[in-house]
């Protein structure tokens, strides 16, 4: 299955890039499951991010590695491969995209997954795409900003 959200914001490329930190990751997760963060190397090729989400009634471990990382004048993009995913995940692939348009820029989050079931699948669809729109209005509100 594949997940496209875009955004558009009022920064440049380079600040959305230099703003994709550990505190950015932390404010982009929606509020259930509730993350706690083990491990964020940063954004670069080789770099891990590690989570332990919190079901409620069980935990699981989320372990991405960055392993594609591109740099044009224009744009820039990364791609994070879940290495432990939760059980009911067999494949992750997160492609960040950032893209100067005019002023501003256009971030996009481009997911594939599969569950191993198509009814997997198109049940959990729903809810990965919601947390997905989730990001937009915090994209909005971290790269909006006025200068002081």
């Amino acid at each position: 299955m594949r997940i496209l959200v875009s955004t558009r914001v009022q920064a440049s490329c380079l600040v959305v890039k230099s703003g994709f930190t550990e505190q950015l990751f932390l404010s982009l997760n929606p509020p259930f499951p509730p993350v706690k963060l083990l491990r964020f190397d940063g954004c670069e090729k080789g770099d891990w991010v590690a989570l332990d989400l919190n079901f409620l009634l069980f935990r699981q471990q989320w372990i991405s590695e960055i392993t594609e990382v591109s740099e044009e004048a224009a744009s820039w993009s990364f791609v994070d491969i879940g290495r432990k995913l939760p059980f009911f995940l067999k494949t992750w692939e997160h492609r960040h995209s950032v893209k100067q348009v005019g002023e501003g820029a256009e971030i996009v989050d481009a997911i594939r997954f599969t569950t191993g079931s198509l009814v997997s699948d198109l049940l959990l669809y729903p809810i990965l795409w919601v947390q997905f729109l989730y990001r937009k209005p915090i994209y909005k509100r971290w790269f909006n900003k006025k200068p002081a």
